[in-house]
């Protein structure tokens, strides 16, 4: 058993349940309250099984922070890799959309931006595969079920990933805080890729060299910058806008 087969929380174990891909639910001794009782009912009618634990054994998956519930996800959740990309879009039918993260080291903010993604109707997360943050119960966790029915591609090279989605006609577009020009006044409405870096360092120069817009957000107060996730949320949505001609 390695800790990123789990998810944990009552939210991420729900949606984890509905997706199918739980194969058994740790619930804590204690936990015989209305919700423990209303996913033991859950579980039993998806014929999942449900083992009663002691606390330790729950906080050995996620210190403090799992409300007495855990789910083991079943195999097959692995993130995919550049042979998965390429699969998936020639599976699609429409412009596609993807989120491209790097330098997101921790899983909280990965978790959040697969949410966004996923709520925005993207149809990958991207991620260099070194130096970014793991798919753990944290990740699972505040991703909120986004985890197991959004893929997440980790690429071994991402500058060579760039110049294949281009080769793709994927247009590239990097957010940045000195970006040329506003998010808005870009056409989001064909296949694109947004790309994200973390919130100290920015895009790496790299990177940036790969992008066809460096944009920026209308940023009015003394902040200089915003969370990852919430920059990719309102980028993604900005995408959805443009192409239901909002």
């Amino acid at each position: 058993m390695t800790v990123s087969d789990w998810v944990t929380g009552f939210h991420a174990v729900r949606a984890a349940l509905e997706s199918g891909s739980v194969s058994e639910v740790w619930l804590a001794t204690e936990r015989r309250d209305g919700r423990g009782r209303e996913l033991e009912v859950r579980c039993r009618a998806l014929d999942v099984s449900v083992k009663r634990v002691a606390r330790r054994d729950l906080d050995a998956l996620d210190a403090g922070a799992h409300q007495g519930v855990a789910a083991r996800v079943a195999e097959g959740r692995a993130p995919g890799d550049e042979g998965a990309l390429e699969a998936l879009l020639d599976s699609l039918s429409k412009p596609p959309l993807l989120l491209i993260v790097e330098g997101v080291t921790d899983p909280r903010n990965l978790g959040a931006c697969m949410r966004s993604a996923e709520a925005s109707g993207a149809h990958a997360v991207v991620v260099p595969r070194s130096r970014s943050a793991p798919l753990t119960p944290a990740a699972r966790k505040v991703a909120s079920g986004a985890a197991e029915r959004l893929p997440l591609i980790m690429v071994a090279n991402l500058a060579r990933t760039l110049r294949w989605l281009a080769q793709r006609g994927v247009m590239r577009v990097g957010l940045a805080g000195e970006g040329d020009e506003l998010l808005w006044s870009v056409d989001l409405r064909g296949g694109c890729a947004l790309l994200l870096g973390a919130e100290d360092s920015g895009l790496r120069r790299l990177t940036r060299e790969h992008c066809d817009h460096l944009a920026r957000l209308p940023m009015a107060g003394e902040a200089e910058s915003l969370n990852v996730s919430v920059t990719a949320g309102i980028a993604l949505f900005e995408a959805v806008r443009q192409r239901r001609g909002g």
